[in-house]
């Protein structure tokens, strides 16, 4: 079998050697059969990529909000190279991915992979990079869950994009699509499609997060304010990366309103 195969072979390599059609295509052959395992080995290399390439996108992810919702911005290259998770601003953001959520209840829940060995605290604010998703209520060390805007406890400070007219957005648990705006002075002018951004009235998210838009709108009874349903950014049934943001000034700005009120 050996000796036959060692014949074939060396035939094989005559044909090749002596004919010129038979060798343009055995060269062509060969480079398809090649082609194809260098097509197959750059696509097992890009599979292995992605998660550095999905780190480093996250990464990118947390720098540009740490910019984009400090007002102190950081002035030197030197700087943004040095820190990747604060400039100097009151915001700093965490990112996290989510453990577990859930969304059919009228008490929703999310879980976070991150606690309090990262840095995670009580009254945190979680977003995505579309708009909010909660607010972080219990830690353990490496996990801490987070009161989702789909939770009838929930009340977040908000307001209309195109003016300051301010309002507390809560959920009537009829869809996991829509969250109300409540308390908008009548005096205020409103249109569907108009957008609803965080008020930036709370040491918990800084001002100008998305939220949603405007799917409709009805006056109170008093006929004094406004009730918006208010159309999520979010999807809040799908989520995996999230930013949570601590407000380095949080503790202060409390105790300072703390001395107000007593």
């Amino acid at each position: 079998m050996l000796l036959f195969l060692l014949l074939f072979g060396i035939s094989l390599a005559l044909t090749i050697q002596s004919h010129s059609y038979h060798r343009s295509k055995f060269i062509s052959s060969a480079n398809f059969f090649t082609g194809g395992i260098y097509k197959q080995a750059y696509g097992i290399g890009q599979y292995f990529n992605l998660k550095t390439e999905n780190e480093q996108l996250v990464e990118e992810n947390v720098r540009l909000k740490t910019l984009l919702y400090n007002s102190k911005i950081a002035d030197t290259a030197q700087q943004f190279q040095q820190d990747t998770s604060f400039y100097g601003g009151v915001f700093r953001f965490i990112p996290a991915r989510v453990y577990k959520n859930s969304y059919s209840a009228t008490k929703n829940y999310l879980m976070l992979n991150k606690g309090k060995r990262d840095g995670v605290q009580q009254d945190y604010g979680v977003v995505t990079s579309q708009g909010i998703v909660g607010i972080i209520e219990n830690t353990s060390n490496k996990y801490a869950t987070v009161l989702s805007i789909l939770n009838t406890k929930s009340k977040i400070n908000a307001q209309l994009k195109n003016s300051n007219h301010i309002g507390s957005l809560v959920w009537n648990t009829k869809s996991n699509a829509l969250v109300q705006l409540i308390d908008i002075s009548q005096f205020a002018s409103i249109a569907v499609g108009d957008t609803i951004i965080t008020g930036g009235q709370s040491t918990i998210f800084p001002k100008g997060v998305p939220i949603g838009t405007i799917d409709a709108f009805t006056t109170d009874i008093s006929g004094d304010t406004y009730t918006i349903d208010v159309k999520l950014f979010n999807d809040m049934t799908n989520l995996g990366h999230v930013y949570i943001i601590e407000n380095t000034d949080a503790e202060e700005i409390r105790t300072l309103e703390q001395s107000v009120d007593e």
